[in-house]
């Protein structure tokens, strides 16, 4: 026996649908988010799981450096991901041009952004080399640990 939705329940099957698309048009792998005492993580593959925030707790320190994640089956390309929770920044200040453009060649030492977390400005280096095909987030948008930033193909 399932309860039908509260007015109130922001995370809705109508607002889980929305998200799913979201996921898909931007080739997120995982979405986690709160509202108020409802939380409601998705993962590519099929998990949905909606709980309580207070039965969920986050215990995951920040990754020294962006990881490169390996290139999926059916691309040849590289995601960067996140190595930690907070802003991203595409540049070192609001005047200042951007790290990488679409269509830059980048090395691994090279810096691809800035995320800032908790007040201190982390430059974070792409970890591989190629040119850059995407940024996928937005400069002045909060990031999660393992977010797709900016894709690369390593083969350019």
């Amino acid at each position: 026996m399932s309860a039908a939705p509260k007015p109130d329940d922001f995370f809705n099957t109508k607002q889980i649908r929305r998200l799913i698309s979201l996921m898909e048009k931007h080739d997120l792998a995982e979405v986690d988010l709160k509202n108020a005492d409802q939380r409601v993580r998705i993962k590519r593959g099929g998990e949905v799981v909606v709980a309580p925030s207070a039965a969920a707790p986050r215990a995951a320190a920040p990754a020294p450096a962006a990881a490169a994640a390996p290139p999926a089956a059916d691309s040849k390309m590289v995601v960067i991901t996140s190595p930690m929770v907070g802003t991203f920044y595409r540049a070192s200040g609001p005047d200042s041009p951007p790290f990488i453009k679409v269509g830059d060649r980048i090395g691994p030492e090279k810096t691809v952004c800035i995320i800032e977390a908790m007040k201190v400005f982390n430059e974070i280096p792409g970890g591989v080399s190629g040119q850059v095909v995407a940024v996928l987030v937005e400069n002045g948008h909060p990031v999660e640990f393992g977010q797709p930033l900016i894709k690369v193909d390593p083969e350019k």
